[in-house]
């Protein structure tokens, strides 16, 4: 029997001229090829998102490129792969909703909102950036110990962003107080990666790996995620 396939649901609306869009194509054949391992990516627009998609899907990697054409849509399929233990990505926009839904569905903050979708919202955990991101590369820093030091090696690295929007610095304690773990940050201390310590796989990165792949260097939070489908 040959190696089995994985199907991965790539959550977000696709544009082809988005670098981060075919970057992260790329990055998936990358990391297959690294793992030795058959995964089949499919886009699936977050207007498409209904109560089939896990019966198709093994793992899910929320994508750059909001605001998304349903926001709830995108937030529940968030909540089910936390709850149900189905292996979770979140990268750029994909780690925004990943903090809306935490907040909302963990939290009880049920009208924490995205500056995005409602910059006049009461409660807004993720905020416009007092500097845009798009295109810089920044260092990092790593929780000692925290599964995504453990997937790179190391406690830094520097990674490529494509953001305009970051989680509230007025937010950050409340994020806090729930299982999730802020594992990253960059060097001025604002938050930069989220795990979920007691899931499978439910890491969130503000910053867009998939841009640093390349065919002879895998990036390894992509293998992580791939490895954890199987």
């Amino acid at each position: 029997m040959g190696t089995p396939i994985r199907l991965i649901a790539l959550i977000g609306e696709y544009v082809e001229s988005f670098p981060p869009h075919a970057a992260t194509a790329a990055a998936i054949r990358h990391s297959a090829a690294q793992l030795d391992r058959r995964v089949q990516p499919d886009w699936v627009s977050t207007a498409a998102i209904d109560t089939t998609l896990f019966e198709r899907y093994q793992g899910l990697w929320i994508l750059p490129g909001s605001p998304y054409k349903d926001m709830e849509r995108t937030l529940w399929a968030i909540k089910y792969a936390r709850e149900h233990d189905i292996p979770c990505f979140g990268t750029c926009g994909g780690f925004q909703h990943m903090v809306i839904e935490y907040a909302r569905h963990v939290l009880g903050f049920e009208d924490a909102q995205h500056a995005e979708y409602d910059p006049y919202a009461s409660r807004l955990f993720i905020s416009a950036l007092e500097c845009s991101l798009a295109g810089r590369e920044m260092r990092l820093k790593f929780v000692p110990g925290s599964r995504v030091a453990c997937i790179y090696g190391a406690v830094s690295a520097t990674e490529q962003y494509y953001c305009n929007f970051g989680v509230n610095p007025d937010c950050v304690d409340q994020l806090g107080r729930g299982p999730l773990l802020v594992s990253g940050a960059d060097e001025e201390g604002e938050v930069r990666v989220i795990e979920h310590p007691h899931h499978r796989f439910f890491v969130g990165t503000l910053y867009v790996p998939q841009a640093r792949s390349t065919e002879t260097s895998p990036h390894p939070l992509v293998s992580a995620f791939l490895a954890s489908v199987f």
